[in-house]
């Protein structure tokens, strides 16, 4: 069953089921409302595991009813173990969720699939958002799959990679002079005035509801067990503070039990606002981003109190990872796991070695790290490895120099 209303976090106000993004009294977010006594009475475990190999197994969960036809279906990414890693950083065990996997090879296809599902249903032709890269892909390519409109509004100065994952697709391509937050404020404006869906102003309850889906199937594939710790990146905020959502909730309707997993959270150091202020403790104030990890340049994060909130109340911690670490983190990760990760996977991998340097995490914890793009999209960082050994197509010649005699 779906949700029944939106409720804010902050005042609680509640609204019907509609395109309504923040709270017109207080500018709070809004969280679907669901019946949890309802859904922990009924065979919810049986239904997820008879549902579909997609995020769309946990419709009882999220906040619309699954399209009639579940195009281009997003999620139940692979769960993998990482034991070479593990053993470089001293884990006990160690899993990658690889959200990779995705369509567009990152977890924002999670959340685009379901405010999709949302505009669909209320009759929209046009997904529109602000994006860092990775957010333009998913939509543009989520509108294609449904037979929509798209309109994208990135910096001009973001990874061509990106802008070409984008401009595949057929979506109308906006390079804005200017920063993400600069893009963001643009489109809230612009949703006031256009009838096209912005998955991420008007449509961000449903949006950010995507999110939960990971730590779902986290539990799920480790056999309805909770690791202990989740080691996540960190932009606006949202998906951090919706994982630790999505894992209370399973515990809520009885899907597990146990203590929660402790949260630990990265940015990169050249924009780190919720990783000062949590150091800090005081609320996040905005900054001007200069950093490599792009998909993760929000200066200004909308949900990074909620961000910090969660991982205070699960027990985490929250790391501004160096700028000059992102490029060699990536190469360990693919090194030692076979993963090429973005630049948003060598800040979080740049978490968890703060974390097991901290002694936060050791040899006794099963900890899963998020990887939520593909290094094809961001390669920059790590570019000055290639350096091929220049050869003639001479087998002698290799094997002399190999000092392989035959």
């Amino acid at each position: 069953m779906p949700a029944s209303s939106l409720r804010c976090r902050v005042c609680e106000s509640e609204y019907a089921l509609e395109a309504v993004g923040v709270c017109t009294r207080c500018f709070g977010p809004l969280d679907p409302v669901y019946d949890t006594e309802a859904l922990r009475a009924s065979p919810l475990r049986e239904r997820v595991e008879s549902g579909p190999p997609s995020l769309w197994r946990y419709a009882p969960l999220l906040p619309v009813a699954p399209p009639p036809e579940q195009r281009l279906a997003p999620g139940l990414t692979p769960l993998v173990a990482a034991p070479r890693l593990a053993d470089a950083l001293g884990i006990g065990r160690l899993y990658l969720k690889l959200d990779t996997a995705n369509p567009t090879h990152s977890f924002k296809d999670r959340v685009v699939a379901v405010a999709a599902a949302k505009a669909l249903e209320l009759g929209y032709r046009t997904l529109a958002c602000s994006s860092t890269g990775n957010l333009a892909n998913a939509v543009a390519a989520r509108a294609a799959a449904e037979g929509l409109d798209a309109a994208v509004f990135c910096p001009a100065d973001l990874e061509p990679e990106k802008l070409t994952a984008t401009a595949v697709y057929g979506a109308e391509l906006y390079a804005v002079n200017g920063s993400y937050d600069d893009c963001s404020r643009l489109t809230v404006e612009l949703s006031f005035e256009l009838d096209w869906a912005f998955v991420n102003v008007g449509f961000r309850s449903y949006y950010a509801e995507g999110s939960k889906t990971l730590a779902f199937e986290i539990a799920e594939q480790l056999g309805w067990q909770l690791p202990d710790a989740v080691v996540a990146p960190i932009a606006s905020g949202a998906m951090f503070a919706k994982v630790n959502q999505g894992f209370d909730e399973l515990r809520g309707v009885g899907l597990v039990a146990g203590t929660p997993p402790r949260l630990y959270g990265g940015q990169a150091e050249g924009c780190a606002p919720v990783a000062a202020a949590f150091a800090e403790d005081r609320r996040v104030t905005p900054v001007r981003p200069d950093t490599v990890a792009r998909s993760l340049a929000i200066g200004s994060p909308a949900d990074g109190d909620f961000a910090i909130g969660a991982a205070k109340a699960s027990g985490g911690e929250i790391y501004a990872v160096p700028e000059g670490e992102v490029g060699s983190n990536m190469a360990l990760l693919a090194e030692s796991s076979g993963v090429f990760g973005e630049t948003a996977a060598g800040v979080t991998l740049g978490a968890l070695r703060e974390a097991v340097r901290r002694r936060r995490l050791g040899e006794g914890d099963t900890v899963v790290l998020l990887v939520t793009g593909d290094g094809l999209k961001t390669p920059q960082p790590v570019a000055d490895l290639v350096q091929p050994v220049a050869i003639e197509p001479d087998a002698d010649a290799v094997l002399e120099r190999l000092g392989v005699t035959v």
